[in-house]
């Protein structure tokens, strides 16, 4: 893409409403727009950021064996009523009518209306085990939305509803998603720690909270020094006995400040981790209350109808923008992990209109779309300093610096945001990356060669 054919309304000041670092960068990156209290549009760099998470969380579900379904925003009152939570759940529910005056409501979540589907369709044990996952607006309507996107009114949430026989199906339901959202934070270069949870609303009797590590973040928690290992969730296999790996997970202790208790800590002191974190997912075990509210039951084993166990398990998508933030930035701007940039690589040219930067810019920018790379060209008239502060605001893993200058000693600058690493290597070896033909190393820069992002 090429700046000049690009939308990106970058702002130099920070806005005065915005409370924490996300916010803030977020609106001067140019990746979202207030609409009202809570609500915002999501303008290109931010929705490709937001996309790119959504599909790693899509590719994840799918490999513990979820399936996709799509969920409509209004649901019926009557699901609701059935459950009994259409009067508990408060004022955070929105409530409307249709022009025939039925009750109808903004959806905040969907537990009545997949056991809606499951009661319709699935009669018999033979069935199961089925889990049902989609991706899909909500609004809830918080008091005082604040923090941006994350505690906004209106929020991309992945959720999936998982459907089993008895109690003991249910829990290796429950351990595959919880193998499976710590592949999904690890995948964006999260560390992310499970944590025992109260089930609120929600309900049930077991519930685990997913904490990414970010020094803003509105909790303090507390967990064994080998959570930051990041060979533990290496290889896990979903068709293994995952109780043992959940046991082994849970005896690294993990309590937020609220549950932490200094006198009775099994954790030594000096094994003992103390950090703040913000949670980004929140998995829960409730058995039958819905099912049997709703009569959702299955013919078992013995011809006998039996209620159905069911879980259900968030990931707040569009909150995952705020939180890596929060988790990977500097005084300069963000610091996307690779995995959700929303472009690689970025070529700088410092001088539009000298024929040798607009050349060689423009061969480069060539070479990586050929070879599959998501590249951002800045081709504006902006200053030398407005490019460069761009693309660290906007948080481009790579970028390769094109001045007339460094052409003068046949040169390019070769930056890694991350590591804030600057090495010169020559026009021809650029090339050579951006088409895929070597893979650079910049040792003096403390930067591996496998650090070096491949096509695609």
């Amino acid at each position: 893409m090429k700046l000049s054919n690009y939308f990106l309304p970058v702002l130099k000041e920070n806005p005065k409403e915005a409370q924490i670092v996300s916010h803030r960068l977020m609106l001067r990156a140019g990746m979202i727009q207030q609409s009202s209290a809570g609500i915002y549009s999501w303008l290109p760099l931010g929705l490709k950021v937001l996309s790119k998470i959504e599909q790693i969380v899509r590719e994840e579900q799918d490999n513990a064996g979820a399936l996709e379904i799509k969920m409509p925003t209004i649901q019926p009152a009557e699901i609701w009523q059935e459950s009994g939570r259409y009067d508990d759940y408060g004022l955070e529910m929105l409530r409307v009518k249709d022009r025939h005056e039925r009750d109808m409501l903004y959806g905040p979540t969907n537990e009545e209306q997949v056991t809606d589907i499951c009661r319709s369709h699935v009669k018999s044990y033979r069935a199961l085990p089925l889990n049902l996952y989609h991706i899909q607006w909500k609004f809830r309507d918080e008091v005082r939305p604040r923090f941006g996107v994350m505690r906004g009114r209106e929020f991309l949430m992945k959720d999936a509803y998982s459907f089993d026989l008895t109690p003991e199906d249910a829990r290796v339901a429950y351990n595959k998603m919880f193998v499976s959202y710590l592949k999904t934070f690890a995948r964006m270069e999260l560390t992310a720690i499970p944590m025992e949870a109260d089930t609120g609303p929600i309900g049930g009797d077991m519930s685990h909270e997913f904490i990414i590590l970010a020094d803003t973040g509105e909790s303090g928690v507390f967990f064994h020094k080998d959570w930051l290992k990041t060979d533990l969730i290496t290889n896990i296999d979903y068709s293994a006995d995952l109780e043992p790996v959940i046991h082994k997970f849970t005896e690294l202790y993990a309590r937020t400040d609220e549950k932490h208790e200094p006198d009775n800590c099994p954790i030594k002191p000096e094994d003992l981790v103390e950090k703040r974190g913000i949670e980004v997912g929140h998995i829960f075990y409730f058995g039958t209350k819905y099912s049997k509210a709703m009569a959702a039951s299955v013919s078992g084993t013995d011809g006998k109808p039996v209620d159905l166990h069911m879980g259900s398990y968030g990931i707040g998508v569009s909150r995952l923008v705020g939180g890596i933030i929060e988790a990977s930035h500097d005084e300069k701007g963000i610091i996307w992990p690779e995995a959700v940039a929303p472009f690689k690589i970025a070529i700088v040219n410092l001088k539009p209109g000298n024929v040798a930067t607009d050349e060689l810019s423009e061969t480069l920018y060539q070479a990586g779309l050929s070879n599959g790379h998501d590249c951002l060209y800045d081709d504006s008239k902006d200053s030398a300093g407005a490019k460069l502060a761009t693309m660290d605001l906007i948080g481009i893993p790579w970028q390769i610096v094109v001045g007339p200058r460094g052409l003068e000693r046949n040169s390019v600058e070769l930056k890694h945001r991350k590591s804030g690493s600057v090495a010169e290597i020559t026009p021809e070896m650029a090339h050579d990356f951006m088409s895929g033909q070597v893979r650079l190393s910049m040792p003096e820069a403390d930067i591996s060669e496998k650090d070096i992002p491949d096509a695609n």
